[in-house]
């Protein structure tokens, strides 16, 4: 199997899970990576569940195409909309030997541990927040330690990200509106869910407007040992990914546009190729 090795495929809508993608090159920089923005198409937040299982899908089997046994959905509207059905009804099919994880279920799990009260909230894209995967998923996975979950639709936050608006008026206004919302839902929150790969480099304007003492949930880590805890229980599935310490980047974009994007996310400058599916 080892003669069959390939990279590990992260697959976001735009430029989100960059922010995954960056804890996984820290916490596994011998391991090659696949990263896969769909810049042309996102947002996938406002699409409906076909459109954006569809999308997804033809992504995964571009990934699956490249070599990659393991493929991480690193964006939460993919994660609820799409990984269900890919999971269950094409993995079978199309590639029953290769696997799809998302990012809804470790941070659920990652939450149930650190709440005290019970009390959730979750802020996320329309997409994400209409789903209500993490209702349903916070009701399953939590041993019943979660006993209200609360959500916020936040709009503008991605294009406000995307646009690098970060430190300006518009998004502190945003910022505080959206979490004023949350935090009028339940008064007895104490852990908060950041449902967007977005959101962490919102960070400082989310924690000016929460009072203290409330827990914040950031993906990227937790993703990155969720996935640890993987390929360390299915070392089949360890062999099969190469390791030479790679990162790839591809965008369905205009590569320039995806080039300067991503570098602020990373903090550092990356090359880019253009695909189409």
């Amino acid at each position: 199997m080892t003669n069959h090795a390939g990279p590990i495929g992260v697959f976001d809508s735009g430029y989100g899970g960059l922010t995954v993608l960056k804890e996984f090159v820290k916490d596994f920089p011998e391991y090659d990576f696949i990263y896969l923005g769909d810049n042309a198409r996102t947002p996938y937040g406002t699409r409906s569940f076909d459109v954006v299982y569809e999308y997804t899908l033809q992504a995964v089997k571009k990934l699956f195409d490249m070599g990659c046994p393991l493929v991480i959905l690193a964006c939460n509207t993919a994660s609820a909309k799409a990984l269900r059905n890919i999971q269950q009804l094409d993995l079978p099919r199309i590639a029953p030997d290769r696997r799809v994880l998302g990012v809804i279920r470790p941070s659920v799990e990652k939450v149930a541990e650190m709440t005290h009260t019970g009390h959730i909230g979750v802020l996320g894209t329309n997409g994400t927040v209409a789903s209500e995967s993490y209702p349903i998923e916070l009701e399953k996975w939590s041993g019943g330690r979660v006993v209200s979950t609360v959500q916020e639709a936040c709009p503008m936050w991605v294009p406000i990200v995307e646009n690098n608006e970060i430190d300006t008026p518009g998004a502190e206004y945003f910022v505080q509106k959206n979490i004023a919302n949350l935090l009028a839902r339940d008064q007895k929150m104490d852990t908060i869910i950041l449902g967007c790969t977005h959101y962490p480099l919102l960070i400082r304007q989310i924690k000016k407007f929460l009072p203290e003492g409330i827990n914040i949930l950031e993906q990227g880590k937790i993703v990155s040992e969720s996935l640890k805890g993987y390929l360390d229980r299915h070392l089949e599935m360890n062999n099969r990914c190469s390791k030479k310490g790679t990162v790839i980047y591809y965008t369905t974009e205009n590569v320039d546009i995806f080039e300067q994007k991503a570098g602020f996310f990373l903090g550092h400058n990356v090359s880019a190729s253009q695909l189409h599916f």
